[in-house]
């Protein structure tokens, strides 16, 4: 069997990054890469799989019990963010971390300090994969896909396992908000599922922000600026100035819990006309109504200021807070609960301060909690994953896929 570890490398070792601007399903040609891979490797193991032309991989084992239980369903995507590079990943592997700095030595001096991520001391002794600091590393979500295939490899050759129907899916393009858009939930043939795309150990989550992107383009009027008074209309500071109407403590660096923002992820531009983008989210969703009129307020009281057509306002809701469809059928958050207490790990149900799969899936009428990968600090050359955390996270999908054969 091969181990969890050497398969994640592999993983990781495929640029999988998704592209917003793209209007394609999966947005990039080079997600297919690991897709078809994914898909040849559950061939090999003898496992009934597809891969549709929206980039679905769908996987079924069969019962091996005398009775009826629900089919439970596990679920990862293959993209990885576009905030950092995901090409020519070059992991480093520490053993027996001892809570110093660790460089990340494809950028001299260049650390991944303690004290400025104090959860790395929660893995003293362990092993962590970390970037080199010139990419991004993909623990999001390729430690999930690992330990969904980990866990499926282990049944394939341990058939004295008893467990009920088992499906597996994997998706694209998570991380631009479309990962399950065109998802046959029906033909996935689940009940219940899990997506294993949380963050630290112990992390069980079934309510996430209600979420909207926010672009905006800002038409200026260049003018020289030698005779530019009362005539240039800078679109860089009018978007500084709508930037600056947004309450500075609805930040995500102001923010926590269950507590929403606006987040300023791009901007370009130059005098003569500007676009930048938003994300914004909120837990609560009159809040979040609240947030989609005040961002709508502020493009209106520009234009009235500036003249009608200087801003122009896109905002798209992109999924919703999964709490209402997943809490109704309450057990499978408890058996993840026991899922990993018989794993030795203690549950940390918590709000999601994001959005994944499940949350989407929920409302297609698969209810789908989420549960942790291992990874933390994503979409950025900070991020690093312990080894024994991936290995409990597919203990926990064995756990669930027994508990669920009771």
């Amino acid at each position: 069997m091969e181990k969890i570890l050497n398969r994640f490398l592999r993983y990781v070792s495929v640029d999988t990054q998704s592209n917003e601007e793209s209007q394609s399903q999966p947005s990039a040609v080079k997600e297919w890469d690991l897709l078809k891979m994914l898909r040849d490797e559950l061939q090999a193991l003898g496992v009934e799989v597809t891969l549709d032309e929206n980039g679905y991989v769908m996987a079924s084992l069969p019962s091996n019990l005398d009775h009826e239980v629900p089919a439970v369903g596990f679920i990862a995507h293959v993209d990885t963010a576009p905030d950092a590079s995901g090409k020519d990943v070059k992991p480093q592997i520490i053993e027996q971390y001892d809570g110093g700095a660790i460089d990340l030595k494809g950028v001299p001096g260049l650390q991944l300090k303690p004290e400025e991520f104090p959860e790395m001391l929660h893995y003293l002794g362990q092993t962590l994969i970390t970037t080199d600091g010139t990419t991004l590393l993909g623990a999001d979500d390729k430690a999930g896909v690992a330990e969904i295939m980990t866990a499926v490899q282990y049944l394939v050759e341990h058939p004295e396992v008893k467990h009920g129907p088992v499906k597996i899916g994997f998706t694209p393009d998570e991380e631009i908000g479309r990962g399950v858009v065109k998802f046959d939930v029906k033909r996935f043939g689940a009940h219940f599922a899990y997506t294993m795309d949380g963050g630290e150990i112990g992390e069980l989550e079934f309510e996430n922000f209600n979420a909207a992107s926010a672009k905006i383009h800002i038409q200026g009027r260049n003018v020289h600026p030698g005779s530019a008074k009362g005539k240039m209309r800078n679109a860089i500071l009018i978007g500084q100035e709508f930037n600056a109407m947004l309450p500075v403590d609805q930040r995500p660096e102001f923010t926590e819990g269950y507590e929403g923002f606006f987040h300023l992820v791009s901007f370009k531009g130059s005098v003569e006309e500007a676009d930048f983008t938003y994300i914004i989210r909120d837990h609560d969703h009159a809040k979040f109504q609240e947030k989609k009129k005040l961002i709508g307020f502020v493009a209106s009281f520009l234009n009235t200021k500036y003249g009608e057509g200087t801003v122009l306002l896109d905002v798209k809701d992109q999924y919703y807070n999964m709490r209402e469809q997943v809490e109704p059928h309450y057990h499978i958050v408890e058996k993840a609960v026991k899922a990993m207490e018989m794993a030795g790990v203690k549950a940390k149900i918590q709000p999601i301060r994001g959005g994944t799969d499940g949350a989407n899936l929920s409302f297609k009428g698969l209810p789908c909690p989420n549960i942790f990968a291992g990874g933390l600090n994503f979409h950025g050359k900070m991020e690093f994953v312990p080894l024994q955390s991936m290995e409990k996270a597919t203990e926990v999908i064995l756990n669930l896929i027994s508990l669920f054969a009771e």
